[in-house]
């Protein structure tokens, strides 16, 4: 299967995503929202960011090394065909978020290992299923 490629995925946890509060969330990221569209949580790692909507997430890609190019992608919780998710453990200390789209893309997103991945899950379904 193709994997979509976010800019997000790291092995160190230094660079996992870690949630921030919606006051940090990138102004722009507003502009881009729908009528009746509103964020329900966000992370960020050193510069990135990926923010949960109640009709999709955003991946905001922050490029170059003075961040004015950036990327906004858009993956519709419509379009998610299953997702599944991987909690903390003793060795492994980060958390994943793994979404399958209906053609054929993968997403994965990794998590600080204080993040709560189920209530994170637990959001996703009420928009998915």
């Amino acid at each position: 299967m193709p994997t979509v490629s976010s800019g997000i995925v790291f092995g160190a946890n230094t660079f996992n995503l870690k949630e921030i509060q919606l006051s940090a969330v990138k102004e722009d990221v507003f502009s881009l929202l729908v009528e009746g569209e509103e964020v329900e949580c966000a992370f960020m790692t050193v510069r990135d960011q990926v923010i949960f909507t109640n009709k999709r997430i955003f991946v905001v890609n922050v490029q170059g090394l003075t961040g004015k190019k950036v990327s906004y992608l858009s993956y519709p919780y419509s379009k998610v065909q299953y997702y599944g998710i991987e909690t903390a453990g003793l060795l492994d200390i980060d958390s994943e978020l793994i979404l399958a789209f209906n053609n054929g893309a993968n997403l994965q997103f990794d998590f600080k290992s204080h993040v709560d991945i189920k209530k994170l899950s637990n959001l996703i379904s009420q928009y998915v299923l």
